[in-house]
């Protein structure tokens, strides 16, 4: 039997344009989250190891990856 995922819902004041990925300048460790301008920092952040967590993080809220250049 698979196990049902809860979908989270997008955190308040924020959307799917506030999400961003950076890179740490020292190790090029990548963190992906959501955006806020007004602290300047990412909000929900996790580690990205890989392609496969990026599509991970959108679709635990429910949002569908598409890549951008």
């Amino acid at each position: 039997m698979k196990k049902h995922k809860k979908t989270l819902l997008i955190p308040e004041g924020f959307s799917q344009r506030d999400i961003k990925t950076e890179s740490s300048a020292c190790t090029g460790e990548k963190t992906i989250g959501f955006y806020s301008a007004a602290e300047k920092k990412l909000l929900y952040a996790e580690l990205v190891r890989s392609e496969d967590d990026i599509i991970a993080f959108y679709e635990r809220y429910g949002l569908e990856y598409t890549e951008r250049s």
